[in-house]
């Protein structure tokens, strides 16, 4: 049975800091891309970031560059998002994915959502004072 199952997420005041964790589980864990997503009320499915499998490059939508960083522990078959400087705008529903590609290709697809073969069920991040 294919699990993604998020955790981390929470309440923080705008400036701090949180890290998302993705835990994988019924899948061969290393041919896939992890992703992250997120989508707040109202708003269109967001692609955040992604980390491809074999030789780790790393993806970041422009509203996160600089603020966070995804990697990932196979040994842990774990994807990590350290999310620091939060902003209220990144107040949202956060979703890991899978999408079985090779690095080369994972430059060109990480960002489209319905390429993804495997979701997470979300878990909420809220950045408010």
């Amino acid at each position: 049975q294919v699990q993604l199952v998020e955790s981390g997420g929470g309440l923080v005041q705008p400036g701090g800091s949180l890290r998302l964790s993705c835990a994988s589980s019924g899948f061969t864990y290393d041919y896939y891309a992890i992703g992250w997503f997120r989508q707040a009320p109202g708003q269109e499915r967001e692609a955040v970031s992604c980390i491809a499998n074999d030789d780790g490059s790393t993806y970041y939508a422009d509203s996160v560059k600089g603020r966070f960083t995804i990697s990932r522990d196979s040994a842990e078959n774990t994807v990590y998002l350290q999310m620091n400087s939060l902003k209220p705008e990144d107040t949202a529903v956060y979703y890991c994915a899978a999408v079985g590609a090779a690095a080369s290709a994972t430059a060109y697809i990480w960002a489209k959502a319905d390429l993804y073969d495997y979701w997470g069920q979300g878990i909420q991040v809220t950045v408010s004072s």
